[in-house]
């Protein structure tokens, strides 16, 4: 299943489309999803969204990390490509990346930080990690929390570093009704079906959302 992006034409306009394999030395006949690299205008600044869907857990956390590490390695490849040309624009890399914040394919290989403070343009801020720190997720699996959900953003997009369009807060979209109100899933997101049995849900995930600003002068 290919990723996608959705925009309004209103607020963005379209400059540039490309798709990037996913390709680990020694297992060439591993195959996921691409990531697409959509950079355009927003509110007069160019940005590039690189959205993802990194490699599952499927055969276990630690078994697989070294695939959701050579997608990290491929993020931060396309957007040190991007910079090349023009270094001071914004990048966003977000999707369902299959790890939490403080995991080494994000903190590591990416390098995506907790503290926003000391990162520079060409670094990358996770502001996910202090919220699941603070217990609140975007999946729950046998009463424990995890936050796959993210959208990790570039220095370049941090108020100390520009004085363009730049990063304001972040929220979790954990609304009363995509959640599972009976059973043992309670609280947790109401699935579209579960073992076979449709139960009319949205995801189970929930939807992050962050917000960007610009000062008018």
């Amino acid at each position: 299943m290919d990723v996608g992006l959705l925009y309004n034409p209103r607020l963005f306009r379209l400059l540039d489309v490309t798709n990037h394999t996913l390709v680990i030395p020694g297992y060439e006949s591993f195959k996921t999803r691409d990531q697409m690299c959509v950079t355009g205008i927003l509110g007069g600044d160019t940005i590039s969204v690189i959205v993802n869907h990194w490699p599952s857990r499927l055969g276990g956390q630690e078994q697989s990390s070294y695939l959701r590490e050579a997608a990290a390695a491929l993020s931060k490849q396309i957007a040190d490509s991007l910079w090349a040309i023009r270094p001071n624009q914004g990048v966003i890399i977000m999707g369902d990346l299959n790890d939490d914040p403080q995991d080494k394919s994000c903190a590591k290989i990416l390098g995506a930080v907790k503290n926003p403070d000391k990162v520079k343009p060409h670094g990358f801020y996770n502001p996910w990690w202090k919220m699941l720190d603070n217990g609140i997720g975007t999946l729950a699996y046998k009463g424990a929390w995890n936050l796959f959900d993210h959208i990790i953003v570039s220095g370049t997009l941090l108020r100390h570093n520009t004085e363009g369009l730049h990063y304001w807060r972040c929220q979790v979209n954990n609304f009363d009704f995509l959640k599972d109100s009976e059973g043992n899933r309670q609280g947790y997101p109401l699935r579209t079906h579960s073992g076979g049995v449709w139960l009319n849900g949205y995801s189970d995930h929930f939807p992050t959302e962050i917000f960007l600003l610009k000062e008018v002068k």
